[in-house]
């Protein structure tokens, strides 16, 4: 280990006239430099395959041949002090200020997905950075903690894949930093929603998970191996798919008097429609999160119950971007929006053709059951 100063960097976005510079003497490792490849999950998407990588090393020590297009870091809430602990310390001792570039988001989704994306950055500005843009996951939800937050990451990046050109990503093993949560729990949960959305259609070549020093790999690789070998095995015994669900029913649980009518009407008309009601369906003590992705992909076709309520819940919206992803890479017709109480509906959200039971109209729930399904 030795002292390291790190010269100043500056990069100036022109319409703000805000000038990123930092310079700071911080501590580097610089025996170590790059990532180390540990083991790869392999996700098999149509014609291609899409990969989880899990690597050991510093995201901010890279080398050309190692760049990405976003990394993925985590804060708390408008806090981005550059702690020596945290890679918004490391970006900080290479130059790049977070609580500046903060200043000039590209786009803000925290109060939707937990997240905001930064402008672009050009790598060579700074020694060992070799990614365009940071996305920056900040929970800003009092009531749930980031293990419960994590697939808001996969779900901003749905409509930033395409529009700013991101096919990689990578992120350290997030909140086990200052934050402390215990590794087995972060990384299961990235895992979990790293192949789920790049099952559904996520459109990403690479995800690399990086640890950052060999005990944490030591524990991240026995995690990752538990994953791997569980998706070899579903891929070995692949074959055509009956599906365990007939209807999964999506509605907030402040209309639940609304799906339960929905529930009762589709197995009154037939008492062997099979129907995932997370009431019912739900096992106390399991990972409640993976159940409902499982059963989302496990049905043929969804219920989604919008309103205002609706909206407002961050599972909720989930559960439709699933359908709507299951449905866009699908020939068949997986969603069946219900729309409940007038809202204010997103524009996409609009765009796929729903059945009118405003104001909670339940004859029309009824018709809707007996006669278009």
């Amino acid at each position: 280990m030795q002292k390291v100063k790190v010269s100043n960097q500056c990069e100036e976005k022109s319409k703000s006239k805000v000038t990123f510079c930092s310079a700071t003497t911080h501590i580097l490792n610089v025996s170590k430099h790059g990532m180390r490849l540990l083991d790869t999950i392999n996700i098999n998407y149509k014609d291609s395959i899409r990969k989880i990588e899990l690597c050991e090393g510093d995201l901010t020590r890279l080398s050309n041949a190692e760049s990405f297009d976003l990394l993925v870091i985590s804060a708390f809430p408008n806090d981005y002090i550059p702690t020596p602990t945290s890679l918004i310390g490391s970006l900080y001792s290479r130059g790049l200020n977070v609580s500046l570039l903060s200043k000039v988001k590209e786009i803000d989704l925290r109060k939707i997905f937990s997240c905001w994306l930064s402008i672009k950055i050009n790598p060579n500005d700074y020694s060992g950075i070799q990614f365009n843009r940071i996305l920056c996951f900040e929970p800003l939800v009092k009531n749930l903690s980031p293990p419960e937050l994590v697939g808001d990451i996969f779900q901003s990046l749905l409509p930033m894949t395409e529009q700013y050109k991101i096919r990689s990503i990578a992120m350290p093993i997030l909140a086990t930093g200052d934050a402390m949560f215990p590794i087995q729990k972060m990384l299961s949960v990235i895992l979990e929603s790293s192949i789920n959305w790049l099952k559904l259609g996520l459109d990403l070549d690479t995800i690399k998970i990086v640890a950052y020093n060999e005990q944490q790999a030591k524990t991240a690789k026995l995690i990752f191996n538990d994953y791997k070998e569980k998706e070899q095995l579903k891929h070995t015994h692949k074959i055509k798919r009956d599906f365990k669900y007939d209807y999964f029913i999506s509605y907030s649980h402040k209309n639940s008097d609304e799906a339960k009518i929905l529930l009762d009407s589709l197995l009154k008309k037939s008492s062997s429609t099979k129907v995932f009601f997370d009431k019912n369906s739900l096992k106390a003590g399991h990972a409640w999160q993976q159940e409902l992705f499982e059963a989302l992909d496990d049905c043929k076709q969804i219920f989604t119950l919008l309103s205002p309520e609706y909206l407002d819940s961050k599972v909720c919206k989930e559960e439709y971007h699933i359908a709507y992803y299951r449905q866009r890479e699908s020939d068949l017709n997986i969603m069946l929006p219900v729309y409940l109480y007038s809202a204010n509906l997103p524009t996409y959200m609009k765009m796929i053709q729903y059945h009118d039971c405003r104001e909670g109209a339940t004859d029309k729930l009824f018709d809707l059951v007996n006669n278009h399904i």
